[in-house]
Order: C-alpha cells, then sequence, then structure tokens
C-alpha cells in the first residue's frame, strides 16, 4: 500500500513536540538513533534505518525488538549518510507528503547537508519539509502559499546562485518581481499581513523557513 505521508525521525533535535503532529496511517522511519527515540515512545517504526553507531548494542536490540524491518550498513563503508539512505528509500515509496524530523542540531555540516537534501524531494516532485520545534523549512521552485501558524517568521533564501521574479502577496513585506542573489538578506524575517501569504518566483530554487524564537 502506498503511503500517503512518511515522517523521518533522524537523531538531532527532538522532544515531545515532534509526536504532536503524527496521524493514523503515517509511515514512522527511525533514522539511527531516531528510530530509538520513536520506540522509547511507545511506537513502531515501519523501518529503522542507518548504521547505528550512535546507540549501544542493548539500545540497538530494544530497536531491532520494536520495528516492522531494520536496515543497517556499516559506519564506516558508506557513501551516503544516514538520512540520505532514509530519504531515498521515502521517495522510492512515492508518498505525497515527506516530513524531515531531527534533522537539525549542533552538527552544522549536517544541519546544511540535511537542508540540501529537500532538493531530492523537490526533484521527485513531492512535498517535501524539514520541521522542529522552532523551524519549519521548504524549497519551492514555483508558486507557494504560506498559511498563519504558530511560526512567527517567514524568510526567503536563494539555494541556487540567484532566485528571479519573487512576488509576494500578503506579506508585511510585499515584492513585486524582486531578484534574490545568494548572500542577500532581504528575504529574512517577514511576517504575513494576512492569512495567507502566496510566494511566486520565476526562476530559481528558494528557500521557505517559518520560524519562531
Amino acid at each position: 500500500m502506498k503511503p500517503t505521508r512518511i515522517l523521518l525521525f533522524a537523531g538531532g533535535n527532538l522532544g515531545s513536540w515532534a509526536l504532536r503532529d503524527i496521524q493514523k496511517d503515517d509511515w514512522l522511519v527511525g533514522v539511527d538513533r531516531g528510530s530509538l527515540f520513536l520506540v522509547r515512545n511507545g511506537l513502531t517504526p515501519h523501518l529503522s534505518i542507518g548504521d547505528f553507531d550512535s546507540v549501544s548494542a542493548e539500545e540497538m536490540s530494544e530497536i531491532e525488538r520494536h520495528s516492522e524491518a531494520v536496515s543497517s550498513c556499516d559506519p564506516v563503508m558508506k557513501d551516503l549518510t544516514d538520512t540520505e539512505m532514509a530519504l531515498t528509500w521515502a521517495i522510492e515509496q512515492h508518498p505525497e507528503e515527506i516530513v524531515l524530523i531531527g534533522v537539525l542540531g549542533t552538527r552544522f555540516d549536517h544541519t546544511l547537508a540535511n537542508v540540501h537534501l529537500l532538493q531530492k524531494g523537490l526533484q521527485a516532485q513531492i512535498d517535501c519539509r524539514i520541521v522542529d520545534e522552532k523551524n519549519e523549512i521548504r524549497l519551492i521552485d514555483r508558486e507557494c502559499t504560506i498559511v498563519s501558524d504558530h511560526f512567527a517568521n517567514v524568510s526567503l533564501l536563494p539555494l541556487t546562485p540567484e532566485v528571479t521574479g519573487i512576488t509576494l502577496t500578503g506579506f508585511l513585506y510585499p515584492l513585486d518581481n524582486a531578484t534574490l542573489r545568494i548572500g542577500d538578506t532581504l528575504g529574512i524575517s517577514n511576517v504575513l499581513s494576512a492569512e495567507k501569504g502566496t510566494i511566486q518566483i520565476k526562476s530559481g530554487k528558494l528557500l521557505v523557513m517559518k520560524s519562531k524564537d
């Protein structure tokens, strides 16, 4: 059966907030230590995947007992991060949406790499976003609608050298056919002035980041 939504739980920043939006038919995937987080919160991962170098032998046994399936690999002889392996698997299931949770943390190299992974979802034409307690991150290459919620700020940063034809409606600081280039901060800390806001672009790829303090 094709899943509607797959939630990937990695081993970065996690907390009770990460469990609030789980829906009945979601497929839950644990990525390395993220599997232990799911299991210890009474949830059964559809898949636990990774090299599991961040868990002990006892914790690994616990993950194996409470997961529907486990896919492990050598922690050294591999070319992909655990999160990329999990996302690649999730894309192959052809869901409508993939949510990456626990992929932001203290390792900035991993955090930035995980943000770049949104490109894979975009290429596959699957709605893909990163969520943590204070941020929601998407990558767009076409029109996008933003809905007012508990995130106060909306920031825009180009992922390609430039993004052209940016037009914002429903925002406190509108833009009309603007261009953002890497290094520009014009798109930081905008806010919605209506219940919904629309972002239109003509070319390039744009990170849309909702956040709160």
